[in-house]
């Protein structure tokens, strides 16, 4: 391990192993738990709260991370990651971005500001700043023989369960209603909803719940 000051604060050294080739900066914190292996750049005033695997990564000034796998990828300045994300190889993630429970990144760029906060799955993607992506958010890249790629621009808002269908490009400020399914691609500010309507059956549910206790 290449210490660039004496100023570093192992929480708990017994239970952490950094490997010898990783640089790590000025004012770094690392509690317990903590893996970091390869040619991993820790910049200053890093916090690694328990229970993080980091390897062949760059993690920027300031960023707290908890919990959480990162893999060949870089991460920006003042950024806070996890609990439990995981950031697959090739990704860029910009400075002041929260990536947080269960949250998977896969080949993508993240744009400052962004917020993918709850159980989302981004891959193959390109995101703008100051963009929020909601709780269940999929980026469906996969159509079981080619990876395609989703773009979406600057200050957008991705509500919940929503299903991004690549290739499909949402252009900036664009808003899209939770549960929507995108398959095409949505103009500069747009508001986008699409589902179907609830029906609702009275006297019908004790037909479906009997048994089932």
């Amino acid at each position: 391990m290449k210490k660039n000051s004496p100023k570093i604060v192992f929480k708990n050294k017994k239970l952490t192993f950094v490997s010898p080739s990783v640089k790590i900066g000025k004012g770094v914190i690392i509690y317990e738990g903590n893996r970091i292996e390869g040619s991993s750049i820790i910049g200053d005033n890093v916090i690694l709260l328990p229970g993080n695997y980091i390897v062949d990564s760059n993690i920027g000034k300031g960023t707290t991370v908890m919990s959480s796998v990162i893999e060949s990828s870089n991460v920006g300045e003042m950024a806070n990651i996890g609990p439990y994300s995981h950031i697959r190889p090739n990704c860029e993630i910009g400075d002041g971005v929260k990536i947080g429970n269960f949250c998977e990144i896969k080949n993508s760029k993240i744009g400052s500001k962004t917020k993918i906060c709850h159980l989302a799955y981004v891959g193959d993607a390109e995101i703008g700043q100051n963009t929020n992506i909601g709780c269940g958010v999929i980026f469906a890249n996969y159509n079981g023989k080619n990876k395609h790629k989703t773009i979406v621009g600057n200050n957008c808002f991705i509500g919940s369960n929503v299903n991004l269908v690549a290739p499909v490009m949402v252009e900036d400020n664009a808003y899209i209603c939770a549960g929507t399914t995108v398959v095409k691609d949505i103009k500069n500010n747009s508001f986008v909803i699409g589902r179907a309507r609830a029906e609702e059956k009275e006297n019908r549910a004790s037909i479906y719940l009997k048994g089932t206790n």
